[in-house]
């Protein structure tokens, strides 16, 4: 054959090449019409299959363990809730105006004995919270997990409150207790308390420290697990598990 020819021929053969390259894709392209994202995701090699039910429920639950086990550690730090201004629990108003007045007359230090010790026992009653979170998410239903996956970004923090807000208020006034009773204070407010209780036709003052104390401990426990909640809904970083990326990158 003559130069001519060879080339020609080989220009033949590359054009009918790209010819069955395209039929062949075309082929393909034809059979994955009906194919969800997913499916055509797994067959060039990107994405993953479908989250299954048991795999959105097992990783809601990691994400409230995540978090919650993180908003315990962050409360339950020595100074953690006294040292941070946003974080520190008042006496209740009822005791405050008390407070000043005491001040006034120069008895300064023991009104910051008794400050002090209420953000003590809140440190050291946050970290009776972790048991109880533990349980509410163990009990997490299938329809929880998906209500939680749709909602807000606090929709888990908010369906665990309202399962478990009584229980820690109780489970911490003994911790409560046991702190803020060892201060002068307190003990003096608490026989006031009794006192007045038993005079007939008086209105005892209205505030019950331990329950004060156990409230407001709660309240701020929930609001580092709300945020806790939001890092992991918005922020990659914040799915620190294959599990949470898996379920939280699907959204």
């Amino acid at each position: 054959m003559t130069h001519d020819e060879v080339c020609g021929t080989q220009a033949r053969g590359r054009r009918a090449a790209r010819a069955g390259s395209i039929v062949v894709a075309a082929v393909v392209l034809a059979g994955c019409a009906g194919m969800s994202p997913e499916d055509l995701g797994g067959l060039f090699g990107r994405g993953q299959a479908p989250l299954d039910e048991a795999t959105v429920a097992s990783g809601l639950r990691e994400a409230l363990s995540v978090g919650a086990s993180r908003a315990v550690e962050r409360l339950a730090e020595r100074d953690a809730i006294w040292s941070d201004p946003r974080l520190r629990i008042p006496l209740p108003d009822e005791m405050q105006r008390v407070a000043s007045t005491l001040r006034r007359l120069g008895l300064d230090r023991q009104v910051d004995e008794l400050e002090r010790a209420v953000n003590r026992a809140a440190e050291r009653s946050a970290a009776e919270a972790l048991d109880v979170f533990r349980d509410a998410i163990a009990g997490l239903t299938i329809e929880d997990a998906f209500a939680i996956l749709r909602g807000g970004e606090t929709a888990a923090t908010d369906l665990l409150r309202s399962r478990t807000e009584t229980r820690l208020v109780d489970r911490m006034r003994p911790i409560v207790h046991e702190t803020v009773s060892a201060v002068g204070l307190a003990r003096a407010w608490q026989d006031l308390r009794e006192r007045i209780e038993r005079l007939p036709l008086v209105e005892p003052p209205g505030d019950d420290l331990e329950a004060w104390v156990a409230a407001q401990t709660v309240d701020r426990l929930f609001g580092q697990l709300a945020l806790e909640e939001a890092r992991i809904r918005r922020d990659p970083v914040a799915r620190t598990t294959e599990l949470l990326r898996r379920v939280f990158g699907r959204r």
